[in-house]
């Protein structure tokens, strides 16, 4: 049912209103079996999730997913972001995130998109509108295979972070060594067959850090789940192969 949900209901509608009707889950999957790190709830399992449904993924309360869950304990355990002063633009703002990134007294928090309900600014990434070096992170997630020029996009976070700026950058990378980007793919039905989904333009592949870097932001690839203690990654139901691409303000 979720996998047909996702494939046939507008995004924006999922973002305004899924998270009302899984508040039922939340009663149902009642257990001690995992735990999810963002909202401190435990269940018995997590939601599957995904076009091809993925087993304990999806948080029913706070409708993280597990690379949701993994951003934040790398964010907790590696970066200052709880802590510190920080200007962040977070670009398509995760609803597991929204609020509670909002309530985080040490950050000054802004949230973009072009069509998403839950942001503040309307904005086109391929045109950022704040002037240079705004911004201490940008939070970027599953949003470049969406877009029609990634290194553009990439370029425009060069430009608004500050000098000492960092931001993570995550999309889908398959198990394919180039990214694969054909523009005279227009047909949804094909773009699902070659890209995986529909709205996707492209389909990346290893190549991805080297090909964002391009764009002048420097993309770093951090395998930080691999030094995370196998009882932690079961507990939090964590993906075993997600790089986290943390990304610096380049050239």
């Amino acid at each position: 049912m979720i996998s047909w949900t996702i494939r046939h209901i507008p995004r924006k509608y999922l973002q305004l209103f899924s998270h009302f009707f899984l508040k039922i889950a939340v009663i149902l999957y009642r257990g001690k079996n995992v735990s999810c790190n963002i909202c401190q709830k435990s269940f018995s399992k997590f939601l599957p999730y995904g076009r091809i449904a993925r087993e304990n993924a999806l948080c029913p309360n706070c409708l993280g997913l597990e690379r949701h869950r993994l951003m934040w304990l790398f964010l907790q355990r590696e970066t200052d972001f709880f802590s510190a002063q920080k200007k962040v633009l977070h670009v398509a703002p995760e609803l597991c995130f929204l609020n509670r990134f909002k309530k985080l007294k040490n950050l000054k928090y802004i949230t973009g998109d072009i069509e998403s309900p839950l942001a503040e600014v309307k904005m086109d990434i391929h045109q950022i509108p704040f002037p240079d070096n705004s911004f201490d992170v940008v939070f970027c997630n599953h949003v470049l295979e969406h877009v029609a020029d990634d290194l553009k996009a990439c370029a425009e976070i060069n430009r608004v972070l500050k000098p000492n700026g960092w931001g993570i950058i995550q999309s889908p990378v398959y198990e394919q060594e180039i990214t694969l980007e054909d523009n005279s793919i227009t047909d949804p039905k094909e773009r699902e067959k070659v890209f995986g989904q529909s709205d996707h333009v492209r389909k990346y592949g290893k190549d991805y850090a080297k090909r964002l870097s391009q764009s002048g932001l420097k993309v770093l690839e951090n395998n930080f789940v691999r030094n995370l203690p196998e009882e932690l990654i079961k507990k939090h139901a964590l993906p075993e192969n997600e790089i986290i691409f943390y990304c610096q303000k380049g050239q």
